[in-house]
């Protein structure tokens, strides 16, 4: 039997490279211009390799009852982690990937190609322009994982990308993000009072030390117009490997401070990361 063999490309926005795990025998990693982005284990959709994916694995599990199909709109590809995912727990999904970055689509597809019958569309196009042109009401998910490098883009932190969402969104639907930041957490904060200017009810999962302001870290922002189910959400993240704690309620406003939502004219890219935050090794 041939060993996989590591694949790098200049794509459209960096070079990617997709690299093999030794220790799972169809698993794979995909870095752009050094960082990692994505974990898939072919054989295996529902193994979530990375903190984060496992936490709006956690959120996707918890929208509905299980095994409900859902319409999710993922803004970000990757090499389609979560969609895979969703494919194996959710059998019957209708989702669409929207994704910039045509060469990076391509590479996975051809590499990592998504199972026959999985429901997933691909686009290749801007985040904001897609989801401005999105149908009202069309969507239970939206999960934004969208990296330029290593930073959230700006445009995708303002309150008209939040009203945008929130349209799209059905009255019962979820808004996921994965983002990062550090102490003091300007970024994360105006974040959460972006989309409390949409959404009435909000939670924050990352590890307590990043929440304590000991390390950059991600957080994973979610969002919805329903009270969310956090007891189940505090259940799941608490038994992980890394353990995680969901903040809401009294808490979450108290982390929010005074922080303002973003308007379009102010918005910036979420912050760098430090050397090695995110780094493989």
């Amino acid at each position: 039997m041939n060993e996989p063999i590591p694949v790098s490309r200049a794509v459209d926005h960096g070079f990617a490279k997709l690299m093999p795990d030794v220790d799972r025998e169809r698993a794979w990693l995909l870095t752009v211009d050094g960082a990692p982005q994505s974990y898939v284990d072919l054989d295996e959709p529902t193994h979530l390799e990375f903190e984060y994916a496992r936490r709006l694995g956690h959120v996707l599990d918890t929208v509905t009852r299980a095994g409900r199909s859902l319409d999710a709109l993922h803004l970000g590809g990757g090499a389609f982690t979560l969609p895979r995912y969703l494919a194996a727990t959710r059998p019957g999904s209708r989702q669409d990937v929207v994704e910039a970055d045509r060469g990076l689509l391509d590479l996975v597809a051809e590499h990592l190609p998504l199972p026959d019958g999985a429901g997933v569309t691909l686009h290749t196009a801007d985040a904001r322009r897609w989801l401005e042109a999105a149908p009202d009401d069309s969507a239970d998910v939206l999960v934004a994982d969208v990296f330029g490098g290593s930073r959230v883009p700006a445009h995708l932190t303002s309150l008209g990308y939040a009203r945008e969402a929130g349209r799209v969104l059905r009255d019962d639907g979820v808004y996921l993000a994965n983002l990062a930041d550090a102490a003091p957490f300007a970024f994360l904060r105006s974040q959460l009072a972006t989309f409390a200017a949409v959404f009435p009810e909000l939670a924050l999962i990352a590890e307590p030390g990043v929440l304590r302001g000991r390390r950059f870290g991600n957080a994973v922002l979610v969002a919805a117009r329903h009270p969310l189910d956090t007891a189940a959400l505090a259940r799941r993240t608490a038994a992980d490997a890394f353990p995680a704690r969901v903040e809401h309620g009294a808490a979450l406003r108290d982390f929010m401070g005074d922080a303002r939502p973003v308007r379009d004219e102010d918005a910036v890219p979420s912050p760098v990361p430090p050397d090695g935050a995110f780094g493989i090794g």
